[in-house]
């Protein structure tokens, strides 16, 4: 099957196209995301033991990449990381620890995947899947695939490096990394992922209603 990604993503049937307006409406844009993305990492509760918050990041990256499209939603998310490693306090859980200390810690490999599921998003919007609550369930599937899989890996060799290993509360390593890592995360961004999956294409509908 061909995948077309030609299509129209939602910010770009919102904003001018060209000339100065349509640049200042993508810097306007980018800030926007980059204050967005801040924001909902903070928005997060404790998931005991792990050291990662359950936090409304994801759901904002998701979202953002889907509503940008695969450029601007790709400069959006490295706009973030790059003040990020500069040592702004804009992370989950960054409060005492910034910079790039913060990004080689435990949550690295989440970071990672923000900006791998960013991309992906964002094509799968060029190709339309945002107009449709299945596809787009099954894209917030991919992007949340994308974040969980460097998330992991990461976590495990941070677990294996830094000697954190609870030899007496877990039969292995890996079955550390599932409990702090991927566990306590499941229902929320199962949760996250039906909110997005129906806000993304009511949006669609919206536009079109307002459209004409």
């Amino acid at each position: 099957m061909t995948l077309s990604v030609t299509g129209r993503v939602l910010a770009e049937r919102l904003a001018p196209q060209a000339g100065t307006m349509a640049t200042l409406t993508r810097a306007a844009l980018v800030a926007a995301g980059i204050v967005l993305l801040a924001v909902a990492a903070k928005v997060q509760v404790p998931a005991w033991p792990s050291p990662v918050p359950v936090t409304m990041g994801t759901f904002a990256v998701l979202a953002l990449g889907t509503a940008y499209g695969p450029r601007l939603g790709l400069l959006t998310i490295l706009g973030y990381m790059l003040i990020g490693a500069l040592g702004a306090d804009v992370f989950a859980g960054s409060a005492s620890v910034h910079g790039l200390a913060y990004m080689m810690s435990s949550t690295g490999g989440y970071l990672v995947g923000y900006v791998l599921a960013t991309l992906a998003l964002g094509l799968a919007a060029r190709a339309g899947w945002d107009r449709s609550v299945l596809k787009m369930a099954g894209a917030m599937l991919i992007g949340n695939a994308l974040i969980y899989i460097p998330g992991v890996l990461w976590l495990h060799h941070v677990i294996v490096a830094g000697g954190l290993f609870h030899a007496d509360k877990f039969a292995t390593v890996w079955d550390q990394t599932l409990a702090w890592g991927v566990t306590p995360y499941l229902i929320g961004d199962a949760m996250k992922l039906a909110l997005a999956a129906l806000l993304l294409p009511g949006l669609w509908k919206l536009v079109g209603r307002l459209r004409g």
